[in-house]
């Protein structure tokens, strides 16, 4: 009998899903922690402006924007079609998206938009403790719903998308600057890598201060137009 029970635990423990590190956080963080001081102040100060005034740029952050997803496809297009020299093909790549991003300014932003809200959720799932090989299912609520109130209220896009670039460009730099220079490394790893809620909140909590703040700025500005 207590065989039996043995088999019916291993089949049980084999028969549930294994946990599995989604988000490579490991790549993140090596990201961060190699950021000097110059650019992790750059990084502060730009993302500062997004947060709260990125109303009032929001068409050059597409423009920006529209041009990175060009310089991928660039470096793509040539290690599949072409394997010459990619510094050509990546500078006309990223010109032709920038371009095209000017007449297609509404829908960009409502694309931004909808992957700013399928982030949110992602990061509010993550945030919760929930498990990561599901962590899609969450972001597609957000996808969803964003993507729905970007296409009806283009300015709640603009507010999405600027608040949350802000706030991760400002929680990158000051990650940077408290471990070179302020706080115990191994204190801050440790509350990055052993708690989950930990760099989902140092994302999320300043993008909600964002939206409020962009939210009340662009609803008192009169001269702001699409």
């Amino acid at each position: 009998m207590n065989e039996w029970m043995d088999i019916l635990q291993v089949v049980l423990a084999a028969a549930q899903p294994a946990e599995q590190d989604i988000v490579p956080l490991d790549v993140v963080w090596k990201h961060i922690i190699t950021l000097d001081l110059v650019e992790a102040l750059t990084f502060i100060s730009f993302g500062v402006v997004c947060l709260f005034y990125g109303w009032r740029i929001f068409k050059i952050l597409v423009t920006i924007c529209f041009g990175l997803v060009g310089l991928g496809v660039g470096v793509w297009a040539n290690d599949q079609f072409v394997g010459g020299n990619v510094v050509w093909l990546a500078v006309f790549s990223v010109l032709v998206f920038a371009i095209f991003s000017i007449p297609l300014m509404r829908w960009g932003v409502t694309v931004l938009g909808a992957l700013s809200g399928g982030i949110l959720t992602a990061g509010l799932w993550l945030a919760l403790g929930l498990p990561q090989e599901y962590v899609w299912a969450g972001g597609l609520v957000g996808l969803i719903a964003g993507g729905m109130i970007s296409f009806i209220v283009f300015k709640i896009a603009v507010i999405l998308f600027t608040s949350l670039g802000g706030s991760t460009l400002t929680t990158v730099g000051v990650l940077a600057v408290l471990y070179g220079y302020m706080v115990d490394r191994q204190k801050l790893e440790s509350l990055v890598f052993q708690y989950d809620w930990f760099l989902p909140a140092m994302i999320l909590v300043p993008m909600a201060v964002g939206i409020v703040l962009q939210y009340r700025f662009v609803k008192t500005a009169q001269d702001w137009t699409v």
